[in-house]
């Protein structure tokens, strides 16, 4: 249940959507210190935090049906050089303590050969059920986040949900794969099919912004279409998206040198460490999303003038009864 201020839906008077100007305007007259504070407040009480762990869990059913899926296709395909750097690059991003049981997963042999088709068919299944269901979630807690107490209808929710996880989802994924294993994935392209270091050097400066732009661009159509209101333009949206953008580069970017240095993670969750650094990344990837969704709602709220980004405390504690001692007995009113 969510406590926030529902943020009233806002337009120009010329019936035309806000714009970044309008965005900039707002911010810098209401401080950014000022509408990050609020924009915590309303994270926390639209239960920002229960949301991002319902997040993490859908996103985790999906990445790895994703990958699976993926490495079936090029079985299938018969590319044996694309399906190594598939599997250079899950290694790449596989922590020390579970890259044993992944290369087994990945080796070569006939049944891998065998298992490719079925990979294929139910990785793509599964995992464009699981990325459907992660998109509703987004949808759940975009609206608590606004104010708004209830979700779509479940035919028009779910359809919506679908037609994200094509649009949003995957160049989401794209750009963290990009992010996080683009390093690898040169090294293995170069390995394999013999890329000058020149080529190399450039796909490393690339990849970058080419991850960026991915990762703005999927989050700022999911501000835009996951709500159940009618939101501003893009160009206002963007204001929010990127400061998601940068929570989830930096706690992608930590976390992944965090497991990479420290042999105490690994040597604590043993096969489990791919697992677990999962876990705590698809969570810390939900909580800066709805973070971002948060400061983009108040800065909205703030244009249309709703200051207080929750609803007052109504909460009193109740009144102690009184008591009276009778004769060694206590008897209470």
């Amino acid at each position: 249940m969510s406590s926030t201020r529902m943020v009233p839906e806002t337009r120009l008077m010329a019936d035309e959507e806000l714009s970044a100007d309008d965005a900039w305007h707002t911010l810098r007259r209401e401080g950014g210190w000022h509408l990050l504070r609020d924009a915590f407040i309303r994270f926390r009480y639209g239960d920002g935090f229960s949301h991002s762990r319902a997040f993490a869990l859908q996103l985790c059913l999906a990445v790895v049906p994703f990958l699976i899926a993926l490495t079936g296709l090029i079985s299938e395909l018969g590319v044996e050089e694309g399906g190594q750097v598939v599997a250079d690059t899950v290694l790449a991003l596989t922590p020390g303590a579970s890259e044993p049981v992944v290369a087994q997963l990945l080796g070569e042999g006939e049944s891998t050969e065998r298992a490719g088709e079925l990979a294929l068919s139910l990785g793509l299944l599964t995992g464009l059920v699981a990325l459907t269901t992660t998109m509703a979630q987004i949808e759940r807690g975009a609206n608590r986040i606004y104010g708004v107490e209830r979700d779509r209808p479940a035919l028009w929710k779910y359809v919506r949900a679908a037609v994200l996880a094509v649009t949003a989802g995957v160049p989401a994924l794209t750009g963290f794969l990009i992010l996080v294993g683009g390093g690898s994935m040169g090294e293995s392209v170069q390995r394999h099919y013999a890329w000058g270091e020149s080529v190399e050097g450039v796909w490393n400066v690339v990849r970058w912004p080419l991850s960026l732009a991915l990762t703005v661009l999927a989050v700022a159509v999911l501000f835009r279409h996951a709500p159940r209101r009618r939101q501003p333009g893009l160009s206002w949206l963007f204001f929010g998206a990127g400061i998601a953008t940068v929570l989830w580069w930096l706690a992608s970017l930590l976390l992944a040198a965090y497991v990479y240095y420290s042999d105490a993670f690994g040597q604590t969750y043993g096969a489990l460490t791919g697992m677990m650094a999962l876990l705590l990344w698809a969570n810390l990837t939900g909580m800066a999303l709805f973070g971002g969704l948060a400061f983009a709602a108040q800065l909205e709220a703030l244009r249309i003038g709703v200051q207080e980004p929750a609803q007052p405390d109504l909460w009193e504690p109740e009144v102690e009864r009184p008591e009276i001692f009778d004769t060694g007995e206590m008897t209470s009113l």
